[in-house]
């Protein structure tokens, strides 16, 4: 009886609406389906572009910082050095001590000299030209706090 039965199934979906392969549709191929919409691979690519060009010129940007920072810090240790140079290729009649301040001043004969006594401390007839104010730091190099102008 199972053999008559099969014999006499008739499939009532029209085999020509039915497709062989659904699942590669571009299309939902059921009543409820997702919608299934074509990628727009341009749109994503140029998206992906954009990030990743804005995330590289930040980050270029953060090493042009840093890298602007480790230039001013290599001139202020060579313009301290020119200046440390020069200090102590002149006449000091004092030792001087970490983190004090002192006057370098030049004579008429063009030597220089490092004092303790600032520029106000002479009164109206300096006997020597003021060149700087400057501080001894623990390096042994020397900080100018103050310029002439």
């Amino acid at each position: 009886m199972a053999e008559e039965k099969d014999e006499k199934f008739i499939n009532p979906i029209d085999g020509e609406k039915v497709a062989l392969n659904p699942h590669l549709l571009p299309y939902a191929h059921e009543r409820g389906g997702a919608t299934i919409r074509p990628v727009d691979r341009g749109k994503i690519k140029g998206l992906a572009m954009h990030a990743m060009y804005e995330q590289t010129d930040m980050q270029l940007d953060q090493i042009r910082a840093q890298i602007e920072l480790l230039a001013r810090q290599a001139s202020e240790i060579q313009q301290r050095m020119t200046v440390s140079e020069r200090i102590y290729e002149a006449e000091m009649r004092i030792d001087p001590i970490v983190s004090r301040t002192y006057y370098l001043y030049e004579r008429s004969d063009g030597t220089n000299v490092l004092s303790l006594v600032s520029p106000a401390e002479w009164g109206s007839r300096p006997p020597y030209d003021y060149i700087a104010t400057v501080k001894l730091l623990g390096d042994h190099t020397w900080e100018v706090v103050e310029r002439r102008e």
